[in-house]
């Protein structure tokens, strides 16, 4: 008897349609379409794209290289969403429905350098030499 799992994690579909988004939009954004002064000037990475899962929902997150406030690009990016989407057709053609593209911040890389900290700090350190318990 099968059972549809509750896990939160994505299905394998939603994973290929996201890469295959993640992709779509960012040669959109390489060939320079969006003709807004902020998003034309930025160098913008696309760590990843995650679908709802009816697919019609992607949530691109993105990092604006080199610059400390990413709310304009964001919000920037947003603003020209729909835009963004009408784009997308020729790379995602072989979609039932065109997804809704939202713009969110990656955050990751943030968490990723504090955990690094973390990591490095003298006490975490101290409790991860192996020659440390030798001395007790």
């Amino acid at each position: 008897m099968m059972t549809k799992s509750t896990s939160s994690a994505p299905s394998q579909r939603m994973l290929r349609v996201g890469e295959q988004v993640r992709a779509a939009i960012t040669q959109v954004l390489q060939r320079g379409e969006v003709r807004d002064p902020l998003i034309e000037k930025t160098v913008i990475s696309i760590s990843e794209v995650r679908m709802s899962p009816d697919l019609k929902i992607a949530t691109a997150y993105v990092t604006p290289l080199g610059m400390t406030d990413h709310g304009a690009v964001i919000e920037a990016l947003n603003r020209n969403a729909k835009f963004i989407r009408g784009r997308l057709g020729p790379q995602l053609r072989q979609m039932k429905y065109m997804p809704d593209v939202r713009f969110r911040d990656d955050t990751s890389f943030d968490n990723y350098q504090k955990i690094d900290a973390l990591l490095r700090s003298p006490e975490v350190s101290r409790d991860l030499d192996p020659d440390a318990d030798d001395e007790e």
